[in-house]
């Protein structure tokens, strides 16, 4: 993701189980519009498409939306960006959905780029974050789930559908609890919020009088010394280290950034998990791994979808001239998978 993104304005789209954002970004980062709805995710596919249609009905309200050019999506996956579907495991009424296509028609006829919610988040970071100027990056979202995307050779690198980097799926115990990809110890199976929290419980931790059950509950009793909830996070972050230092050894890295509810417990995790990483992040080549929280926060899926979009409507030769300088593009008769309609 380059720093030289246009100054046109985009449609970003932020798609998750428990909300459907939407906003008109400029090409600064700058958030002109906002629209937002609950993600109604235990009805049927057609009824979570409306709600959709209702936050692109209120953008397109705005006096601004005939300057966007190009409409971005993130969304909770999995996502097959080649294909332009969706199948968010917290949204049942979508399967296979051809949310590409619907958001095209009701957007005008925009071009649509589709990227899941770890790359759209690793796309924020990358552009005006805590991954700013590296060209190596792996950006990882803890929350209910735990994904990720990767920034390889400076570039945004989603893979073939728009899934790679999703560290939550990484094996981390070998003799795991069974994950619901279908796996077993996988890093979400340990260091995402429910499984952490559920984690505590098993081994003491009791929440107070409001019956808080979550992982900032779990991170609170912690900072108060609790060893149980201490013990769930250290046992979180050595997972998430496991993850990483495995990452950074395939594809060489040299920073980790992470956001999401849980990582909002700081210290809390980030102490363990910066222990975890001189565990297991031994190799010369990824010795020298830092790891940082993300500043993104709760705009990092729009914007990551706003610079999704942006990188995507660049022409071709001129995308190939900014990653390759001082080589003349010779791209005749080549086929560039990009997952999008437009």
């Amino acid at each position: 993701m380059h720093t030289d993104l246009a100054t046109g304005l985009v449609v970003a789209l932020d798609i998750g189980g428990t909300k459907i954002a939407g906003a008109l970004v400029d090409g600064e980062g700058r958030v002109r519009v906002r629209s937002r709805r609950p993600t109604p995710a235990r009805e049927d596919g057609e009824t979570v498409m409306a709600a959709v249609e209702d936050v692109l009905g209120e953008l397109a309200a705005s006096p601004l939306w005939e300057a966007a050019d190009a409409v971005g999506i993130g969304s909770a996956g999995p996502v097959d960006a080649a294909r332009g579907t969706v199948s968010p495991v917290n949204v049942p009424g979508w399967r296979d959905y051809p949310l590409v296509e619907r958001v095209h028609r009701a957007a005008g006829g925009r071009p649509v780029t589709l990227v899941g919610d770890g790359v759209a988040m690793t796309a924020a970071e990358h552009w005006l974050g805590a991954a700013r100027g590296h060209d190596n990056a792996l950006c990882l979202v803890v929350s209910t789930g735990v994904g990720g995307g990767l920034v390889l050779g400076g570039r945004l690198h989603p893979g073939p559908t728009g899934n790679a980097g999703h560290i939550g799926h990484i094996v981390v115990e070998l003799d795991g609890e069974p994950c619901a990809c279908g796996g077993h110890g996988c890093v979400e199976r340990v260091a995402s919020g429910p499984h952490l929290a559920r984690r505590a419980l098993e081994n003491g931790w009791r929440p107070g009088p409001d019956g808080d059950v979550s992982a900032a509950a779990v991170a609170a009793a912690a900072r108060a010394g609790d060893p149980a909830a201490t013990a769930a996070f250290e046992r979180a972050a050595r997972a998430l280290a496991a993850g990483i230092a495995a990452t950074a050894a395939l594809v060489e890295i040299d920073i980790a950034v992470v956001g999401g509810g849980v990582a909002g417990a700081g210290e809390v995790l980030f102490a363990p998990l910066r222990r975890g990483l001189r565990d297991y992040a031994t190799l010369s080549f990824v010795r020298d791994l830092t790891v940082v929280p993300a500043v993104t926060g709760t705009d990092a899926g729009l914007l990551g979808a706003a610079a999704a979009a942006t990188r995507a409507r660049e022409p071709v030769a001129k995308r190939y001239q900014q990653d390759h300088p001082g080589r003349v593009a010779g791209l005749c008769g080549g086929h560039h998978r990009s997952g999008r309609i437009g």
